[in-house]
């Protein structure tokens, strides 16, 4: 044990002189020798700068130094401009066929931060804008990050906005009927009139979100006539007409149609026909004083408009105001389009009315019709004066002698009376609208009953 710990005590002396030859006496050596050089620096600069002289050179050198310093920074400060980037499109990275993304905005403002000189060569470089990766992100919300792809490293920019959160969706396909709505259809020829479209398809897919499927009311092309090249009556081809998807109240839903444009034959006609002009009175005229005659500008007018409308028109009735009327008189008459016709060869018409003393003729024995009997009832007077009454005709003398019984009328109007017995008023008209019909038997009696 003694030998053990003489031995121990050996090693840390050996130890401590190694330390002391060669790590403890350079270290103070060089300690000192830099003291000395350092008491000689300071002695030879005391001596420097005890002189004038020295101290006005060394200010200068100074002051020097900072304005260059000083300089460099304002510089660096002075080109540092600003400028801002507006409505710059994002374009997003992901499957388009398996996803929808919303929340995505389709613009951002980017400023750009540098010198002048880089700033306008970033503005004329070609850049790939600003995009956003979804790759690999599942339905659900997600927060992302913007990116510039900016080609000069010498600029900083800032994007507003940076950090966006999008909602991400499965896409789903749902097929949807096609229909169609014509859009300025007033823009037509009026002398035109479109018979028929037929689009080349009658089904198209919709691609979205569940919940935006779920909200699509009807699938719409819309045709445009203001499309139509140079539209006449014929058969014409309209391509790309846009489709448009509508909710229940009418507003558009934002989903992906397939196809995005259909194409439609539409068939263009120019139905017409030559009708008369019958000019119809209204009101009582003075008393004593009846209408003579009544002349128009024109007697017939071409008509146009739908196939159907044309078919059904037989004759233009125009009314003109007679209330009161005491003498002859010219009017200017506006015509106004019926129901279903398009356009009117004349717009205008003038009407020549010239008044006469009014005179009175009875036409014994006129049959009593019916009219608007429903089909499954028939009806019966009740007695012999029920069946034929007396009609008083007023007007000019010269008009009451042009007419005839065959061209008086009477009639009842048994439209919504059932089965049973009834009191119906007697209504007389007649061919010739310058005279009044007037029976003298105001009501008959009838009975109705089943066939």
């Amino acid at each position: 044990m003694k030998k053990i710990g003489r031995l121990i005590v050996r090693l840390f002396r050996h130890l401590g002189l190694f330390f002391d030859k060669w790590l403890i006496t350079p270290i103070t050596k060089l300690i000192l020798r830099l003291m000395e050089v350092g008491k000689n620096f300071v002695q030879s600069f005391d001596k420097i700068s005890s002189r004038k002289s020295s101290l006005l050179v060394i200010s200068l050198v100074l002051a020097f130094l900072v304005f260059v310093l000083i300089d460099q920074e304002s510089n660096v400060m002075i080109n540092q401009y600003a400028e801002i980037l507006y409505d710059q499109p994002v374009t997003a990275v992901y499957n388009e066929e398996s996803y929808v993304v919303e929340g995505l905005p389709e613009t951002v403002d980017i400023t750009l931060i540098g010198q002048r000189r880089h700033i306008f060569l970033a503005k004329q470089s070609p850049s790939k804008g600003v995009s956003v990766d979804l790759t690999g992100l599942k339905p659900g919300n997600h927060k992302v990050t913007l990116k510039y792809a900016q080609r000069l490293k010498s600029l900083d920019y800032k994007l507003d906005p940076s950090q966006i959160t999008v909602t991400i969706y499965e896409k789903i396909s749902e097929n949807r009927a096609l229909t169609y709505d014509v859009l300025n259809q007033d823009s037509l020829d009026s002398k035109l009139y479109i018979q028929n479209i037929e689009i080349d398809r009658s089904d198209v897919i919709v691609k979205g979100a569940q919940y935006k499927l779920d909200q699509v009311a009807t699938v719409k092309a819309l045709l445009d006539v203001k499309n139509i090249p140079n539209p006449k009556a014929e058969e014409i081809l309209v391509k790309d007409i846009p489709l448009v998807a509508y909710d229940n109240n009418g507003n558009i839903i934002d989903v992906e149609i397939v196809p995005k444009s259909v194409s439609a034959n539409v068939s263009i006609i120019s139905p017409s026909k030559e009708i008369p002009i019958k000019i119809v009175p209204e009101g009582d005229l003075a008393f004593g004083k009846s209408i003579k005659t009544m002349e128009t500008s024109i007697s017939k007018i071409t008509v146009y408009g739908s196939q159907e409308a044309v078919d059904a028109i037989q004759q233009l009735e125009v009314p003109i105001d007679v209330n009161g009327l005491d003498k002859d008189k010219e009017y200017n008459v506006t015509l106004k389009r019926p129901n279903g016709i398009t356009e009117l060869s004349s717009k205008t018409l003038i009407v020549k009315v010239v008044l006469d003393n009014s005179s009175s003729k009875e036409f014994d024995n006129v049959s009593v019709q019916t009219q608007n009997l429903d089909n499954n009832l028939k009806v019966q007077a009740l007695s012999d004066a029920d069946r034929q009454v007396t009609v008083v005709v007023k007007g000019s003398e010269e008009s009451i002698n042009n007419i005839t019984p065959a061209d008086i009328t009477a009639f009842v109007d048994l439209k919504n009376y059932g089965v049973g017995e009834h009191e119906v008023e007697v209504q007389v008209t007649g061919t010739d609208l310058k005279l009044s019909y007037e029976s003298k038997t105001k009501k008959i009696k009838v009975r109705i009953s089943e066939k």
